[in-house]
């Protein structure tokens, strides 16, 4: 099932451009290892929610705990195929969420660390755009 958002102030929005911004969100609050994004793009809830399942079956045996820092902003409109140009705007079909260069996308928590950067490396390869592992320093226990 895919993620929808329980509501928005309005139904139908512009395309609009993501300004890169680097220092955004660049913390990890959470876990060990995070995912982070190299550079600006959006994601749509299926693969979101394919990245998350993927790490969150990899991680589950060792204890692991996954956290998305993701949320579905924008939705995107689309015509059906017969329908000729003009003539209004389309449908809502699908939601996505913009995400800047440098923001953190999943933070992963497991008692594994080797297990939870395999997991983190499959789920880089379910994500359109390029991002990196991030490893935290500080001790967590």
């Amino acid at each position: 099932m895919a993620l929808v958002p329980k509501n928005f102030k309005f139904m139908k929005y512009k395309k609009g451009r993501i300004s890169p911004s680097v220092n955004r969100k660049k913390n990890i609050s959470f876990g060990q290892i995070a995912l982070k994004a190299k550079e600006s793009g959006r994601l749509t809830s299926k693969q979101i929610e394919a990245a998350r399942r993927y790490i969150k079956k990899k991680i589950k045996p060792f204890g692991g705990i996954v956290k998305t820092r993701l949320k579905l902003v924008l939705p995107v409109t689309a015509k059906p195929l017969t329908v000729r140009m003009g003539r209004s705007k389309g449908r809502v079909s699908l939601h996505v969420s913009p995400v800047k260069a440098g923001q953190i996308l999943y933070e992963i928590y497991c008692l594994s660390s080797k297990e939870a950067q395999k997991a983190a490396i499959g789920a880089i390869h379910k994500l359109p755009i390029d991002v990196k592992i991030y490893v935290s320093t500080r001790k967590i226990f």
